[in-house]
């Protein structure tokens, strides 16, 4: 019996890591606009037959398809700048669970890439719950809308804004940073944006929060150079020579006073290391 079992185990494996997209296109992005060229947008639409990715760089894909953030990948530095839509079509009776490894088979089909995984010890910081009351309000994610769920955002020097969909957003403009409808591991992505180290989310908050930051001028501005440097948004050297010895403690404020913590700490964790890939995909 329970041999019967592991053989009925192998073979949905085997089924699940062999499904692909039905038909899929992954073509360089169109040049951003020249007039407007500290902008970028992106964005990613799945419903139950369409994956639409537009504007992502191949490390954003890998870590998509892989389950691990960016600063978890190395590999050349290209992958962090050129950026690719994607438009893909879902076979039927495919859950959302699946789609990763569908896209780690369509990175492995068109750029060839060949990887293997190994730990590292990050220097990061470690979001916990502070001595002070959580500051933050429960909310309820929104249903999935009809036609699937739609992520994407756009940013200039005038701040930032993102759709994430069900009711979910952030934005950073005006001193302020403000995310409606997130949990804790999306409110930890986005402030990782921010800072100059990983954020490992160790506070044990389950569910969904509304929660607001506010910083000052000076830090504001330090925020926003390194978030489109992160972003791979062309800056002029003035400005990342800012960032050099810059640090932002008015944001660990305004989180203290949300009742956590950050606090820098040594942590294991998995790293994806690119041995092969190629530079533009083959032909789709």
């Amino acid at each position: 019996m329970t041999r019967n079992l592991i053989l009925v185990a192998l073979g949905v494996a085997q089924v699940l890591s062999a499904q692909k997209f039905d038909v899929a296109s992954v073509r360089p992005s169109p040049p951003a606009d020249p007039t407007n060229a500290s902008r970028v947008d992106v964005g990613v639409h799945v419903n139950r037959d369409q994956v639409r990715i537009a504007a992502l760089s191949v490390r954003d894909l890998i870590a998509w398809a892989y389950q691990v953030k960016a600063y978890q990948i190395t590999g050349p530095d290209w992958i962090n700048g050129e950026r690719f839509d994607v438009n893909a079509t879902i076979p039927a009776g495919v859950s959302t669970e699946q789609l990763p490894e569908m896209m780690k088979g369509l990175l492995q089909d068109r750029f060839g890439i060949k990887s293997h995984k190994t730990q590292k010890e990050f220097t990061a910081y470690v979001l916990e719950r502070g001595k002070k009351p959580l500051a933050l309000t429960k909310v309820e994610l929104g249903p999935v809308e009809e036609g699937g769920v739609t992520v994407g955002g756009s940013g200039s020097r005038d701040g930032i804004s993102v759709n994430l969909g069900r009711g979910a957003s952030y934005t950073f403009a005006n001193n302020k940073f403000e995310a409606k409808k997130v949990n804790m591991a999306t409110a930890v992505d986005l402030l990782a944006g921010f800072v100059d180290l990983p954020i490992v989310d160790q506070t044990g908050l389950e569910g969904y929060y509304d929660l607001a930051l506010d910083v000052n001028a000076d830090d504001y501005r330090i925020m926003l150079i390194r978030v489109g440097q992160k972003a791979g948004v062309p800056l002029p050297p003035q400005a990342l020579k800012l960032l050099e010895g810059a640090s932002t403690p008015s944001l660990f404020d305004a989180i203290d006073n949300a009742g956590l913590k950050l606090e820098s700490r040594k942590v294991p964790l998995d790293v994806i290391n690119v041995d092969e890939i190629r530079g533009q995909p083959t032909e789709n």
